[in-house]
């Protein structure tokens, strides 16, 4: 580039960023069409004239959320960049990028709905307490009885209801049934089936995505299955959960006699709320974030560099979203 045409770009630019002057005010100042002003800006930045640094209070990689928003067709991505960080200071950072995102969409009167998990916990605990939105929180999925306290959606869902000013919908309930038949009985309690409606109806979810590998994953330790069941469901192609609903790498429901026992939301029930955001991240996770992010529930990822990158990897082609059959979500 010419050393005379490179001034010109950035007398252009110093009048549009620096002085602030609209492209139609620089167009007739300089006897050009307001296409032409554009044009050149955009010469600009392309050529180096103009750097743009966004500062965010956390980094993130804008070409990954890109890449993934086009990829998954999804409505949005949160990528945070991990590099020289370490891993307290990451899990710190997917929670307040996801806590910044959430409150964002919040409205007053409006119901979330949420699940248990340290991601999720993550989240909850960078909420800020200024917010005041009188938001109703509905506990969209049953306790397991060991999982750490802090971790629980039902103490969430307190934490968060705090937070926020708002009412709290509990889900009286156990995670996992002794069997389908209970499990039938206990959602028609009058209690369940109330914060359940509440859930389905939420304006949003907030919750984590599980792998299926024993020492992170709360629901293998819950069901208790057994090395063999687990190889066996691993071998058919199973690779993770959202609350409590094992999909597979595919994005399919994972056929179990487990799901008739899960107290909570269905996947499908979560297709049709209007914003769902997942929070996952790690390399570990990057295979079930995949198969989670095929079964068309998620419509914000916040997830970070390094899993989003394998994620991209191992998604090749561009997934279409499987959309709410009774109810498409709002976003289409």
């Amino acid at each position: 580039m010419e050393p005379i045409y490179r001034d010109m770009l950035a007398d252009v630019a110093a009048m549009y960023y620096l002085q602030e002057k609209t492209q139609s005010e620089i167009a007739e100042a300089l006897g050009v069409s307001r296409v032409k002003v554009y044009r050149l800006l955009k010469e600009a930045r392309d050529g180096g004239v103009v750097e743009i640094i966004i500062h965010r209070s956390r980094p993130r990689s804008d070409k990954l959320e890109q890449e993934l928003r086009e990829r998954f067709d999804l409505t949005d991505a949160l990528v945070l960049d991990t590099r020289g960080m370490e891993q307290a200071e990451v899990w710190r950072g997917m929670g307040e990028i996801g806590a910044r995102y959430v409150e964002k969409l919040l409205k007053d009167d409006s119901t979330i709905a949420i699940c248990l998990g340290r991601s999720t916990y993550e989240v909850v605990h960078a909420m800020r307490t200024d917010l005041h939105r009188q938001v109703r929180i509905a506990q969209a999925l049953g306790s397991i009885p060991f999982a750490t306290q802090e971790l629980d959606s039902g103490a969430l869902a307190r934490q968060l209801a705090n937070k926020l000013g708002g009412e709290v919908l509990y889900l009286p309930s156990p995670m996992i049934a002794d069997n389908a038949e209970a499990a039938a009985v206990l959602r028609r309690q009058p209690a369940i089936e109330r914060t359940l409606a509440a859930a389905r109806e939420a304006d949003l979810a907030l919750l984590g995505i599980g792998n299926l590998n024993p020492a992170e994953s709360r629901l293998i330790v819950a069901t208790g299955f057994s090395d063999e069941q687990l190889a066996a469901m691993l071998a058919e192609g199973a690779v993770g959960d959202i609350i409590g609903q094992i999909f597979t790498r595919d994005g399919h429901l994972y056929p179990s006699e487990l799901t008739d026992r899960i107290i909570g939301l269905t996947l499908e029930e979560l297709r049709c709320i209007p914003t769902v955001v997942a929070v996952a991240f790690g390399m570990s996770k990057a295979e079930a974030i995949l198969g989670a992010l095929r079964t068309g529930v998620v419509d914000v990822l916040a997830t970070d560099d390094s899993a989003a990158r394998e994620i991209l990897r191992m998604g090749e082609t561009r997934t279409v979203r499987r959309r709410c059959q009774s109810n498409p979500k709002s976003n289409e």
